[in-house]
């Protein structure tokens, strides 16, 4: 069976001052109907880029997808025409973006905002459109949606408008939903309440979810499995069991390591990554984590490692994974 979204050597750059920004470096995943994944790393890895990416969110100047494909229900995304890509973005694949206070039009009521989308995408008349996002919201547990309709997003909560987000993402039933950090900024009780909204309504709706995220602790019981990025590369994915278990690239290790341990004895002290983040203006023709990187020899700074099958579903990005094997085997499942 043909995966729901299957990407292939996506290429995405930016152009300002002169320079050329690598912000994606031939990113390929597959993710299959009713599956979830997570595409982690630190701030400026290339996670939401590279679903924007997909999205037909780029816009040039200064953006510019370069490369790749994306097959979405038969269809390339990426070769798209920009009505056709209109039609699709909304309705077969949705998004929650990272902060729901800027997301939103500060000075229209969420109802407003949720119709005119439902009406283009379900062809529904105004009153039809209205009983629909009255729908969503109380199906996202917002209370008394029969009034909270007509309010302003200040007028809201931080996790009430993010729950407001997810009711416009879901109201024309997408096959696939992008969810981009959908807890930054809210306190560990509301983030809970959050991830498992978005669980509910996947297995309710049979959805397709990419979680995107710098927190591995959170995806940990989230997903099937993950993508971990840096520097604009994929450098590893493996189900979401053996990467905890048996991480196979040294950044993936660093990020497991970075995980606080609260329970049990081993409450040890955070192993921080040292060294900064690399330049995206230079042109990726080595390991981008090899200037941080404890276990990196004269290969690893002088050719990009090519993203290499270590096992069933397992790939990774590293010239000494096989040798390195048993040195990686540090974290635990959190």
């Amino acid at each position: 069976m043909s995966p729901l979204l299957d990407v292939r050597g996506l290429v995405t750059r930016f152009y300002s001052d002169g320079a050329t920004i690598h912000a994606v470096n031939g990113v390929s995943f597959a993710l299959n109907a009713g599956e979830s994944m997570a595409i982690v790393g630190e701030s400026g890895s290339g996670k939401s880029v590279a679903v924007m990416s997909l999205m037909g969110l780029i816009r040039f100047p200064p953006g510019r997808v370069e490369g790749g494909q994306a097959i979405f229900e038969g269809r390339d995304l990426l070769g798209l025409p920009a009505e056709e890509m209109r039609r699709i973005r909304g309705k077969r694949i949705a998004m929650i973006f990272q902060d729901p206070m800027t997301s939103l039009n500060p000075v229209l009521p969420v109802g407003l905002q949720m119709t005119e989308a439902i009406q283009p995408h379900l062809g529904l008349d105004r009153g039809a459109a209205r009983e629909r996002a009255i729908e969503m919201l109380a199906l996202v547990g917002l209370p008394r949606p029969q009034e909270r309709i007509d309010d302003f997003p200040f007028q809201f909560s931080g996790g009430q408008r993010q729950r407001v987000m997810i009711a416009m993402a879901l109201s024309c039933n997408p096959s696939l939903l992008i969810a981009d950090e959908p807890t930054t900024a809210l306190d560990v009780t509301i983030q809970a309440q959050i991830v498992e909204l978005i669980q509910g309504l996947q297995h309710k709706l049979g959805m397709s979810v990419i979680w995107i995220s710098h927190n591995l602790a959170l995806v940990a019981g989230v997903v099937d499995k993950v993508a971990v990025m840096y520097g604009g590369h994929v450098v590893e994915q493996a189900p979401v069991d053996e990467l905890y278990e048996r991480p196979r690239h040294p950044y993936t290790v660093g990020l497991l390591n970075a995980i606080p341990k609260l329970e049990g004895r081993d409450q040890r002290r955070l192993v921080s990554i040292e060294g900064m983040p690399p330049d995206l203006r230079r042109k990726p023709d080595a390991c981008p984590f090899a200037p941080r990187c404890t276990h990196a020899v004269d290969k690893c700074r002088e050719a990009l490692p090519p993203l290499t099958e270590v096992g069933p579903g397992r790939t990774t990005r590293c010239w000494r994974a096989d040798e390195l094997a048993d040195v990686f085997a540090v974290a635990e499942s959190p």
